[in-house]
């Protein structure tokens, strides 16, 4: 994928969600000079999930800021390690998981994390013949507990379009963290039933990364995307190279 823009930003959704979750960000950072990429993250597991995203971004010529939403997060940390070309990670309402750590152990560190309560199990085949469970959020539930600040209808359309995440990819440990070595930003949503505030400040603080908080749900990319945009483009400038 060539390009003759400044930057490319790629947006990397989370469970729950798909691409148009960031369509509230896209015009700005075009308009700012950037190719824009908003993947389509598989949410089947955390490696397999990072080989894609890590195909996409071996595609783009010249440099890249990544920006996740929730397990976005977890999936950008993989696929960014280690990458020549990615210059700054933007991790909004997300995980910034440690080798060896778990979304559950993140999610039980700290208090106030309810997404989970409205989680409801289906089975789907999996490529070796058998079975594994995925998790939808209770569509009678999602407003509250995952777009409490989002209008009631956008959110019942989100509702019903929500993609699943293999229990799988909530159970397994991270193996890489690129924020260990790349500059990186966290938005933490104030309101956040999935990803509490707490949490995002705890990982903030060990990443040393820079910490905006707005007050907004989950799905502050939907609810606050003016906030989210910003601070994409404050980590594209202070990285242009």
């Amino acid at each position: 994928m060539s390009h003759t823009s400044k930057q490319t930003i790629v947006l990397v959704h989370g469970a729950y969600a798909d691409s148009s979750s960031w369509n509230g960000s896209i015009k700005a950072l075009v308009e700012a000079g950037h190719h824009v990429i908003a993947v389509a993250n598989p949410l089947r597991s955390i490696e397999g999930d990072a080989a894609y995203l890590r195909s996409i971004l071996d595609s783009i010529a010249g440099p890249i800021v990544i920006a996740g939403h929730s397990y976005g997060g977890v999936v950008m940390s993989h696929a960014a390690d280690g990458h020549p070309d990615v210059t700054a990670l933007v991790y909004v309402a997300s995980f910034l998981a440690e080798p060896g750590e778990t979304l559950v152990d993140l999610v039980t560190k700290f208090p106030g994390a309810r997404l989970g309560d409205a989680a409801l199990p289906v089975l789907y085949p999996t490529p070796d013949g058998g079975t594994a469970p995925e998790l939808y959020i209770d569509q009678a539930r999602f407003h509250e507990l995952f777009a409490g600040d989002v209008d009631a209808e956008v959110a019942r359309q989100m509702a019903v379009t929500q993609r699943p995440l293999a229990l799988a990819a909530f159970e397994a440990p991270s193996t890489r963290a690129a924020w260990k070595s790349i500059e990186s930003w966290v938005v933490a949503a104030q309101q956040d039933l999935a990803v509490p505030a707490e949490l995002s400040r705890f990982m903030a603080d060990r990443a040393d990364a820079h910490l905006v908080e707005v007050d907004a749900s989950h799905a502050v990319t939907v609810s606050q995307p003016g906030v989210v945009t910003d601070v994409i483009l404050q980590a594209a400038e202070k990285s242009a190279r």
